[in-house]
């Protein structure tokens, strides 16, 4: 009898009945501050939460535990303020453990008072930091699932107008063919002619990027001898661009074959010509080179190096900053006026060469230019690192 009445004696002090408690909680880390805010005790549980020890916290002021952006802000005494202000504190933001680490803790700060006189405050704090990151995640899926079905809808739209607007272009195109053909033109009928037929290209190359964009252009895959392939298309390239822009090649020798589809590679290629052009408004010269390079393959589990044809498009332009130049292949991203461009010119290009197992390298600066490498695979060329 008198060993039971041992056991249950001390449940029967309120106080020490408290203490437990509080000291059981672990996983929330409950703490008294005084007016100031600085810590005169806490529990167990803050030790867990915030990897302190008591003896290393007590006496000093909450501030600790925030990080140095909400300190200089004066998050903490704000936190205090309104608590005793308003009766009570909820809020949720970044908190720093002994360590260093961050973490993301909801909580709540009510006054303590007695008589009407301020004591002091309670803090509770929690880390949330799953269920934050779980909500970031829920609420990033989200918004990727919107803008798939945006992206969808717009695909849809494009790839209607892009076949319609085609039809057009080919009629167009057939026409200013047969006119060409007509004896006894004047130059000037001739210089419109070609106007008239450089307008025609580019719609034409606005079609295959919203074909491209919608998905519904498939590659059709062959061999291209580089050297030809480019000096048959540097009329249409040149023509393309205004008289102040003047377009060459220089080309190694005896280049590899490689597997693509031509029609879309001179479309990379003719996009990024007029970019380059447009790049220059006051004219200059767009050079376009082709060597073999052997490069370490991105995006593959096992390094191997390959051998590619590097086909690049350089100018003489202002360049890119480092943060338009990490945009540059987002779809319909552009920085020219409305009007002057899809958004859809790079993000084609960088599609079409991942598309060959290739990649793109950009390299450009402020005021140093731009030069846009389309690195394709040459045929069975593969070495293992």
């Amino acid at each position: 009898m008198v060993q039971a009445v041992s056991s249950v004696a001390p449940l029967a002090d309120e106080s020490r009945q408290l203490k437990l408690l509080i000291d059981n909680v672990s996983d929330h880390a409950i703490y008294l501050l005084d007016t100031q805010g600085r810590i005169c005790n806490w529990n167990r549980g803050c030790e867990r939460v915030k990897g302190y020890t008591a003896e290393a916290v007590i006496g000093q002021h909450i501030g600790l535990f925030y990080t140095p952006e909400d300190q200089q802000l004066g998050m903490p005494q704000q936190a205090l303020d309104y608590a005793r202000d308003h009766g009570r504190f909820i809020g949720e933001g970044w908190r720093v453990r002994c360590n260093g680490e961050r973490f993301r803790a909801g909580e709540v700060i009510e006054p303590v008072r007695e008589d009407g006189c301020l004591l002091g405050f309670v803090k509770v704090t929690q880390d949330v930091t799953e269920r934050y990151q779980a909500q970031r995640l829920l609420q990033d899926a989200q918004r990727a699932h919107v803008q798939q079905r945006q992206l969808d809808n717009v695909g849809r739209l494009t790839r209607g107008l892009a076949h319609e607007f085609n039809n057009l272009l080919t009629t167009i195109g057939n026409a200013l063919d047969l006119i060409a053909l007509r004896p006894g033109a004047d130059g000037r009928s001739k210089e419109l002619v070609d106007l008239a037929q450089a307008a025609a290209d580019r719609g034409s190359l606005l079609t295959r990027q919203l074909l491209a964009f919608s998905s519904d252009q498939t590659l059709v895959r062959e061999p291209v001898v580089v050297q030809e392939f480019l000096l048959d298309a540097l009329p249409v390239l040149r023509r393309a661009c205004p008289a102040s822009i003047e377009v060459k090649l220089n080309l190694t020798s005896d280049l590899p074959l490689i597997i693509t589809d031509g029609v879309q590679l001179h479309s990379a290629v003719l996009n990024l010509v007029l970019n380059s052009g447009e790049a220059m408004p006051q004219g200059g010269t767009v050079t376009i080179t082709a060597e073999v390079e052997q490069r370490l393959a991105p995006d593959l589990s096992q390094p191997m190096r390959r051998h590619y044809v590097a086909i690049a498009v350089t100018d003489e332009g202002n360049g890119m900053p480092p943060d338009i130049a990490e945009r540059a292949s987002e779809p319909f991203f552009t920085t020219k006026e409305v009007g002057k461009g899809s958004g859809l010119g790079l993000s084609q290009v960088f599609g079409f060469v991942s598309q060959c197992d290739g990649f793109v390298d950009v390299q450009t600066a402020p005021g140093r230019g731009t030069t846009v490498r389309l690195l394709l695979p040459v045929i069975e060329e593969v070495e293992h690192v």
